[in-house]
């Protein structure tokens, strides 16, 4: 696995025009996500903001190579999705909202399996499963049974699990929702220092002020379609708007009744 000294520079995550439709009733397609077209940078985070329904978690997912795009491409860590899914995925490290454990196992079972899934030598799986229990505070329920645990532990879990294999690119669909305040502040923490460590990172969030806190460019997604793809400060500056909650709000709703 690559060091962040070592790791690559540029962008990591690429995508131009990107569609996805859905067959509607009676053969009508439905367009989940239209033309979407931007860059993540290493070291960069990058939020989705949007409306449940907008689009998000299609575009996410096609990023993660999980879905294919009806058209547009998308290239991680320089391998094509299209033409190189297995390479591409390989780089990256994706967690939905709706990412489920094995109840069964305990952490430290789920990640010696998926470890091995990644093809990582079960040494390597267990230097890495310590440095995730550190730095995610999971040690002292390593060992109990997934369905024994709570919403936080079930999260931190399944961020681990993401992060066992070190990818290039996180893909973290909503990582905090759900969550009390100290289980939040971790995995926050966390995603900041993969930003140290030169990983690519889209957080997908409903939280503005996770949002404003976190990211170093947003893109803000509505009906499918991505409307603006900006720094904060350019957002606020465009709808001359005091907080990323008015800004949002003033983009989708000029989008609605345009």
């Amino acid at each position: 696995m690559d060091s962040f000294e070592t790791r690559r520079s540029g962008p990591l995550i690429r995508a131009e025009s990107l569609r996805k439709e859905f067959q509607g009733p009676g053969g009508t397609p439905i367009v989940a996500v239209a033309a979407a077209s931007f860059h993540v940078e290493a070291g960069e985070i990058f939020g989705l903001l949007g409306p449940n329904g907008a689009g998000k978690t299609t575009l996410l997912r096609m990023l993660a190579t999980i879905i294919t795009p009806t058209s547009g491409r998308c290239w991680i860590a320089g391998s094509a999705a299209d033409e190189a899914p297995h390479a591409a995925r390989k780089h990256v490290g994706f967690m939905s909202g709706n990412t489920r454990l094995y109840g069964r196992l305990t952490p430290r079972e789920m990640l010696r399996y998926f470890g091995r899934l990644y093809e990582m030598k079960d040494d390597a799986i267990a230097l890495r499963t310590g440095e995730m229990a550190e730095s995610l505070d999971m040690t002292d329920f390593l060992d109990r049974r997934c369905d024994t645990l709570s919403t936080g532990q079930t999260q931190k879990v399944s961020i681990a699990r993401v992060l066992l294999h070190d990818p290039d690119v996180l893909i973290l669909d909503e990582p905090t929702l759900g969550l009390d305040i100290m289980s939040r502040s971790t995995i926050l923490s966390f995603i900041r220092a993969a930003k140290t460590r030169h990983h690519s990172i889209i957080f997908s969030t409903h939280d503005m002020g996770d949002a404003e806190l976190l990211c170093d460019r947003l893109g803000i997604i509505h009906d499918g379609e991505m409307l603006a793809v900006a720094t904060t400060r350019e957002l606020l500056a465009q709808s001359d708007a005091s907080n990323l909650h008015d800004a949002f709000l003033q983009l989708v709703h000029g989008h609605v009744t345009a």
